[in-house]
């Protein structure tokens, strides 16, 4: 079975799993490598359950059994991945830059597969952020970039928009304002930070709206929100890519930005403005906006 229809197999299917089977099946979205390199016993001793339960879930997915479900995994992983052990010394600068060019074009393709999967999605985080009082933007590490970015453009929007990352404060303290008319926009990508999910606990229990970008189903934050956004963030080195995250926040503002209709345009046109203050700035000819 192809790996993509395995994963979109399991989003379909998991809020229907059995408890341990639903464990199983997430644990599989978000550790593939674990899954095609560990042993039966390695993966059944880590999620606490049998191997023979490994098995039938493997077969509840479509593979003849549990090492069908690996070699899948593995083939996946070697085509995408360029293996460690491989001696750079050796190896020509065009052929990695090549590859890497290569892993995140299929990055961008996974991660457009996911949005046209779930159009719904999209259409509930428009008609959220244009009812919210205030956008409040969470992210930690790396993850803070593509948050940065959504706050960023909700700024250009003429949006009121709250950018949380850590600081003097921590993310629990800068999240006391959230209320229920807010909106809370999470980038989550592995690894997965604690004080970022006991913030988006903090926000559900106040019925806050909350939208999340992520690697997967299995990220702890998706458990607490209304509005899933799942990208591709395979990479070779550097841990995640944010190639993913960051196509989607563009997609997801442009699309956000027509939807202003007129109030969308003037606040481009402002922004514009303010980018051709030659007091600033240098000329700059052709800017699209």
């Amino acid at each position: 079975m192809d790996v993509q229809r395995l994963e979109d197999r399991i989003r379909g299917r998991l809020n229907h799993f059995p408890a341990k089977t639903r464990r199983v099946a997430e644990y599989i979205l978000g550790n593939s490598p674990e899954i095609a390199f560990h042993s039966i016993s390695e993966t059944a001793e880590r999620l606490s359950v049998s191997r023979a339960q490994l098995v039938r879930v493997a077969r509840m997915l479509g593979f003849s059994g549990y090492a069908d479900l690996k070699n899948a995994l593995k083939k996946r992983l070697m085509t995408q991945v360029i293996p460690s052990s491989v001696n750079h010394s050796q190896t020509e600068d065009n052929d990695t830059a090549s590859e890497l060019c290569r892993l995140e074009n299929a990055n961008i393709d996974e991660t457009y597969r996911n949005l046209t999967l779930h159009r719904e999605e999209i259409t509930n985080f428009c008609e959220s952020a244009l009812k919210a009082e205030t956008i409040y933007c969470m992210g930690w590490g790396i993850s803070a970039l593509p948050a940065e970015w959504f706050y960023t453009r909700f700024i250009e929007l003429g949006l009121k928009s709250v950018l949380m990352r850590r600081g003097s404060m921590s993310l629990m303290e800068q999240s006391r304002s959230i209320n229920e008319n807010d909106m809370l926009i999470v980038c989550e990508l592995p690894s997965y930070v604690i004080e970022v999910n006991e913030v988006v606990k903090k926000a559900a229990s106040s019925q806050t709206c909350i939208a999340t970008v992520t690697d997967s189903p299995a990220a702890p934050v998706c458990a607490n929100s209304g509005i899933h956004f799942y990208v591709s963030d395979r990479s070779p080195m550097f841990g995640s890519s944010l190639i993913g995250s960051m196509f989607v926040v563009h997609v997801l503002t442009s699309i956000l930005a027509r939807s202003m209709g007129t109030k969308g345009r003037k606040a481009l046109e402002t922004q514009k403005e303010g980018l051709n203050d030659q007091r600033i700035y240098y000329p700059s000819y052709g800017l699209r906006y």
